[in-house]
């Protein structure tokens, strides 16, 4: 491994157009009680960055993305957010500031009893003193954005796995967030609807230009959409590979990490 795929605070190792700490992650360490996850994550997510958590299964990765939104507090260490740190925070404070945040959840969590413009029009209901009228534009207008003009009075039930999806990124922009958070959003979708989803993402980053942060194992996404990662071990519990992932494809020399980026075998 070298120095520079480790550090990823080392100017090298990003790219230098998108140099804007948005989060800063120092020294984290997450646990369950006792139960180490992982220890010492350093590394920075820039602005308009399409940032991938990747690692094999069970290595922390939808832990690390609840502690980047303030789900969970950390055992050591800090997420910055600027010079921010969630936790210094009151929890009214935090709620607030959570605000800024759109999540997407791997099942899309949608409610089945409400149609889609209802299940996008939450979080304006909740946090805005908006009219139903704006209310039911603004929903549409979330809707048209991922490609669902004309389902406002769907149900759930009514469209397809790939729609869902959508339909739960459209509540997750509902509130026009700085920071849009991903938990495996191509799991159970056919290739097709994938692919369909990784160029929504790029095209929501590139016309709104948010931060996006994406847990994902889809090797496919990780290439089409990601320009910078960390890599999460579940063997030594630490970081061992941050930056680009195409630059890691062909410059990182760890076998874990080359493995996983290639479906290959440590050994055979």
């Amino acid at each position: 491994m070298t120095q520079s795929t480790l550090d990823p605070s080392n100017p090298r190792t990003l790219d230098p157009c998108l140099s804007e700490p948005h989060i800063i992650v120092k020294d984290l360490t997450m646990a369950y009680g006792t139960n180490l996850i992982q220890r010492d994550l350093t590394f920075n997510v820039n602005r308009g960055d399409i940032f991938i958590i990747m690692g094999g299964s069970g290595c922390g990765k939808s832990t690390l993305l609840k502690h980047l939104v303030g789900l969970q507090s950390p055992a050591k260490g800090q997420v910055l957010y600027g010079d921010v740190s969630l936790w210094d925070m009151s929890p009214d404070e935090r709620e607030g500031f959570m605000r800024r945040f759109g999540i997407l959840y791997q099942s899309g969590a949608l409610w089945s009893s409400m149609t889609l413009s209802e299940n996008v029009g939450l979080a304006l209901e909740e946090y805005t003193d908006l009219s139903r009228s704006e209310i039911r534009e603004i929903t549409s207008l979330k809707l048209a954005l991922v490609g669902l003009a004309g389902f406002e009075d769907y149900y759930p039930s009514e469209i397809s796995g790939g729609m869902k999806k959508r339909a739960g990124l459209a509540r997750a922009m509902s509130l026009d967030p700085e920071i849009l958070f991903f938990d495996e959003p191509s799991a159970g979708l056919d290739p097709i609807s994938a692919r369909l989803l990784d160029d929504l993402i790029l095209e929501l980053r590139d016309s709104l230009g948010s931060t996006i942060v994406v847990v994902t194992h889809e090797l496919a996404s990780i290439f089409a959409i990601g320009n910078n990662s960390v890599f999460l071990d579940n063997e030594t519990k630490t970081m061992i590979a941050a930056g680009d992932p195409k630059k890691l494809l062909n410059e990182c020399d760890n076998p874990t990490v080359h493995a996983f980026l290639t479906r290959g075998e440590l050994s055979k």
